[in-house]
């Protein structure tokens, strides 16, 4: 009789101990854990959306295992600088930034999806050519939980773009905010902030960003500050006044108390390279002095943005179009040539960095009709055309109907390497996340789009061991996560959620250029995230598991 009990118990002894565990298993990778420190091989453990286990795990098993031997398994990558805005609207897949290993997007360089008026829905509304999208949201928090909604394959969050506060109250306007304006502006951030945003983001060389004074800027981040939120920006000068618009950085970060960080850190033009050592000098004593003044970076010698960083303030006052209309008086185009030339007097001119027309390379149309310059330089097309390249410019802005998107070659190659190197640097795309194919290939983004963490991973860290892969690592994850003050992410740390990635170090690499960017990054094997696989043996799932991330001031709604 007892040994006819024993039985059935024996069973379940035998069952229980072989039963799975976990959902997860990736077993013995080379666990890079995004503390900095150095790495080892062991196992990681997920159960449902939490990372459950670390290192050795002994005899319990998973659901599904993966045996990541030879393989890097890290958290997933935190995008400083995303302009997937519009882009995961169309195509939630996410898959450039995907198949680099980025798991959150973080927007809002000055410019958010929210709080929108109706005027500005409609404006949007008329401005949208290629993707087009019905605005199911008029505040920020409820654009990101469209976003979680509607399926997206990344995690995402965002800033509250001065710019965007400012153009609610004032629209384009170039004159400062009345009290009560000002007022309202404070309120919009406040929502914000309890809303979820991670802080106030500017972009002060476009219009009418460019507008906005230094004690508007630091109202607004006042009531970031009270929301433990930060300060983020694409600084008023990154070339000739580089130093000086380092420092307004500080003095809001000063006077809002409020961390600050610096967007694409960079000198801008051949003839602003030697204030490098000046600008890191300031933003140490700025940090010594207790201040949080941090920086992040794309790995490329060239930016992107529009035509309209090539000519002054005064004649894009009012929007794209009073800009156009002015563009097509010949005593404008006379004067707006001539500043094109020189120096910006109180304004960051990007042409005159570039050094020459060869410099900038067209990269975006809105017109179907001019699609087949995409990629030329303006230099090529001024040719073609039998004008100046100054004239080309004008000319392309109002034909297009767009600003008209530019690649500019500005910086220098030792000092990107240097970049690297800094213990407070962050990376970011400054792009969208797309995919090769239309309409995303009707223009030709920044290869940035494609490969700026691939490219980190297999051109600085393994090809020019500029530095290790542990410490690339930790500025991809978990400072970042410190940084934005976000919870449970950027760490491979028990408790946090399963933001995974897997890759093979020895052949991660980007493979997107300037003349081919439609080219997706080599090497990422999985990617995880809220511990759901979206890549497998490096190809796209479907799953769209991400979600709004909120920042600190969403839970003291």
């Amino acid at each position: 009789m007892k040994s006819f009990q024993a039985i059935p118990f024996l069973v379940f002894l035998v069952f229980s101990c072989s039963s799975p565990g976990y959902d997860l298993v990736i077993r013995n990778g080379q666990l890079v854990d995004g503390s900095g420190n150095p790495s080892y091989v062991g196992d990681i453990a997920i159960a449902g959306d939490t990372i459950a286990a670390v290192g050795d795990i002994g005899n319990l098993s998973g659901i599904k295992e993966i045996d990541a031997s030879g393989q890097v398994v890290a958290p997933g990558f935190i995008n400083m600088l995303s302009w997937a805005t519009v882009s995961l609207i169309h195509d939630g897949n996410s898959e450039s930034d995907i198949r680099q290993g980025v798991t959150l997007e973080v927007m809002g360089e000055g410019w958010s999806m929210g709080p929108w008026n109706d005027e500005m829905k409609a404006e949007q509304l008329a401005f949208q050519k290629d993707i087009r999208f019905d605005i199911e949201w008029t505040t920020l928090g409820e654009y990101l939980q469209f976003l979680e909604d509607k399926g997206v394959s990344t995690n995402v969050a965002s800033f509250v773009g001065a710019t965007t506060l400012r153009i609610h109250e004032l629209k384009e306007e170039d004159r400062e905010p009345t009290a009560e304006e000002l007022e309202r502006m404070k309120q919009l951030a406040r929502t914000a902030m309890q809303e979820g945003a991670l802080g106030i983001g500017s972009s002060l060389i476009y219009a009418p960003a460019f507008y906005a004074k230094t004690d508007e800027l630091i109202e607004l981040c006042k009531i970031a500050s009270e929301y433990d939120g930060m300060y983020i920006s694409h600084i008023r000068s990154e070339g000739d006044n580089w130093l000086e618009a380092i420092d307004e950085l500080i003095t809001i970060a000063k006077e809002s108390n409020i961390p600050a960080e610096i967007y694409h850190l960079k000198a801008g033009g051949k003839h602003n390279w030697y204030k490098y050592e000046a600008a890191i000098r300031k933003i140490d004593s700025a940090r010594s002095a207790g201040l949080d003044i941090t920086t992040d970076m794309y790995t490329y010698t060239a930016g992107a943005t529009g035509l309209d960083a090539s000519m002054p303030p005064w004649v894009q006052e009012g929007g794209y179009g009073e800009w156009a209309r002015r563009l097509q008086d010949p005593r404008v185009r006379r004067r707006v040539a001539e500043e094109m030339k020189a120096k910006g007097d109180g304004w960051e001119n990007l042409y005159f960095a570039a050094g020459t027309a060869e410099n900038l390379i067209l990269s975006g149309f809105r017109n179907d009709t001019l699609r087949y310059l995409t990629g030329k330089s303006l230099a090529e097309v001024a040719k073609m055309r039998g004008t100046s390249p100054e004239i080309t410019a004008m000319d392309l802005v109002v034909q297009d109907s767009s600003r008209v998107g530019t690649v500019y070659f500005l910086m220098s190659e030792d000092i990107v390497k240097q970049q690297i190197t800094l213990p407070y640097m962050s990376f970011g795309s400054d792009a969208g996340s797309m995919a090769p194919v239309a309409p995303f290939t009707n223009s030709n983004p920044h290869p940035r789009a494609y490969g700026n963490f691939a490219r980190l991973l297999g051109k600085y860290v393994r090809e020019e061991q500029i530095i290790s892969l542990e410490e690339a690592i930790y500025k991809l994850t978990s400072l970042s996560a410190k940084k934005l003050k976000i919870k449970k992410r950027g760490a491979l740390k028990v408790g946090n959620y399963a933001d995974v990635v897997v890759f093979d170090a020895d052949k991660i690499i980007d493979k997107a250029t300037f003349a081919e960017p439609h080219q997706y990054a080599e090497g990422m094997v999985h990617v995880f995230v809220n511990g759901v696989q979206v890549l497998d043996n490096g190809k796209h799932t479907g799953a769209k598991p991400g979600r709004f991330v909120k920042g600190p001031g969403w839970s003291s709604k």
